[in-house]
């Protein structure tokens, strides 16, 4: 790994202009208003996952195209009135199993792991359980990132935000969350995930947004040779005559346009050696963030970031935001 970016003094001030289409909120309500015309409907099924002190639920939710999507639930067990956390998961990586999310739940937090739809279908370590009926029904080995491309409404991207959207819905109407105190959470994917979902989600109070993917697209292709924006770029060079509509249709789901809509509390952070999500994209984005907003730098780190210490301040931070004893 080595420094190729921005130096940091730079990055600090790095606020690119925002490519945005003109109906980019106009489409994004009409995206959520077709999904509200099925109900979520979650479902809590407990499920025996032989720990002591945690209750765990399979989930099941409605997600775009009242499309079943899966989830864990976790809380600690009889508690009631708790904070969630909505966390969303990491490029071709599905929910896994409930024994790898316990930080939260030993905290006093519930949470809700949302599968990606349509992922997890070639990493045995974090496998997943939700199909994408627009592309097959199973989980899937990457990658997504051209599913769709050349139209808004067709892209794979659209039914995933939704679906994130939906989650928020669903963890707000499980019996021992305390809806006022939901915060949705990510890295890398999820990061960009969560960092959609807390724009475009009113009831959102507090997104934790690690090195997040999804993100100011035009220059993270440019300046990286890595997956998954690569998928982009190997698309394009064979598509020679679609990178104007390519590019038209990622600016509806690029993460500035989202970032200057956030209004709610934003704990980032950024590694400075990170090839994947380079760090001039995750700056771009904290620095269009509307709302309140942190960053923690981690400089001699790739796409790992800050990892557990990195868990370690957003636990601090969401105890305090949400006053948890």
């Amino acid at each position: 790994m080595t420094l190729f970016d921005l130096p940091l003094a730079s990055l600090r001030d790095y606020r690119p202009e925002r490519d945005e289409p003109a109906d980019f909120d106009a489409f994004w309500k009409q995206t959520l208003d077709e999904a509200a015309g099925h109900d979520v409907a979650p479902e809590f099924a407990a499920h025996d996952a032989a720990l002591t002190g945690v209750q765990v639920q399979d989930t099941t939710f409605a997600g775009w195209g009242g499309h079943p999507i899966r989830a864990w639930m976790l809380a600690p067990a009889g508690a009631t009135g708790l904070p969630c956390v909505v966390q969303y998961i990491g490029y071709g990586m599905g929910r896994g199993v409930p024994i790898d999310h316990l930080v939260w739940p030993s905290a006093g937090f519930a949470t809700l792991v949302v599968d990606t739809r349509g992922q997890g279908g070639a990493n045995p370590g974090s496998p997943g359980g939700t199909g994408d009926p627009n592309g097959g029904d199973f989980a899937q080995a990457p990658g997504m990132m051209t599913r769709g491309i050349t139209d808004p409404e067709q892209y794979y991207y659209r039914r995933v935000f939704t679906d994130a959207v939906r989650a928020v819905d669903a963890a707000a109407a499980h019996p021992a969350v305390d809806a006022d105190r939901i915060a949705v959470s990510g890295a890398s994917q999820g990061g960009g995930i969560a960092q959609a979902a807390a724009a475009l989600h009113p009831n959102v109070k507090a997104a934790l947004i690690d090195v997040p993917f999804l993100t100011h697209f035009r220059r993270a292709v440019e300046i990286t040779d890595r997956d998954p924006y690569q998928e982009i770029v190997r698309f394009l060079s064979t598509q020679r005559d679609s990178e104007e509509r390519v590019f038209r249709t990622l600016s509806y789901f690029d993460g500035l346009n989202f970032a200057a809509r956030g209004r709610v509390p934003a704990l980032y952070s950024v590694a400075l050696m990170d090839w994947i999500c380079p760090p001039s994209t995750v700056f771009a984005a904290h620095n269009h963030w509307a709302g309140p907003k942190e960053i923690t730098v981690w400089p001699w780190n790739g796409h790992e970031g800050g990892g557990s210490r990195q868990r370690q301040i957003q636990l601090r931070h969401l105890r305090e935001l949400f006053s948890v004893d």
